[in-house]
């Protein structure tokens, strides 16, 4: 069943030159490859395109090339979280005034915040912007799980409108399936 960013949901990377330089063009480029090869939306600067690593600037850069490139072509979903709640804020309302379609918000890394510090972390970040959020939920690189709990918690916010589940724990996975608002993807 294809949810509300189509059937297709690609983790793209990023591409950079030779001198380790963020290669924009090369972005453009390889956008509009994955669109015209069955891409619905893609998902930048997640941690398959090097998110840890990019500056604030970068991301902001990478973000309003690949949305240029998918105009007419498919949606984006820009990877703006952060382990600090007051960066992620900032560049989520910049990829939103950018054109972005919806972000994934990472569970905030190192710092491992408490359950409620996760759920006023995401309500925060989902309160300043208008377009869809999807939580990110990968605690072998974070050191955080979001729990079932706090997911249906964030799942009666309004714009967080699913997870991205990277726990591998299909009983869980099965259980907020069943538990969770029919709006929230899992």
């Amino acid at each position: 069943m294809a949810g509300r960013f189509g059937a297709v949901v690609t983790a793209m990377v990023t591409p950079f030159r030779e001198d380790h330089s963020l290669d924009l063009d090369g972005a453009r480029t390889l956008a509009e490859y994955l669109f015209d090869h069955g891409s619905d939306t893609l998902v930048v600067a997640g941690s398959t395109g090097e998110s840890p690593t990019l500056t604030h600037k970068e991301k902001l850069e990478l973000f309003g090339a690949v949305i240029e490139a998918a105009r007419g072509k498919g949606k984006v979903l820009c990877g703006t979280g952060t382990y600090s709640t007051a960066e992620t804020l900032e560049l989520s309302r910049e990829a939103e005034k950018l054109g972005a379609d919806g972000l994934l918000l990472v569970t905030p890394y190192y710092n491992k915040p408490p359950q409620r510090g996760l759920l006023a972390h995401f309500t925060r970040v989902a309160k300043a912007v208008s377009i869809p959020i999807i939580a990110y939920n990968i605690p072998g690189r974070t050191g955080t799980r979001i729990e079932h709990d706090t997911l249906l918690e964030m799942a009666t916010v309004p714009n967080i409108i699913g997870v991205k589940d990277s726990t591998g724990d299909f009983q869980s996975i099965s259980k907020l399936i069943t538990e969770a608002p029919p709006a929230f993807e899992v």
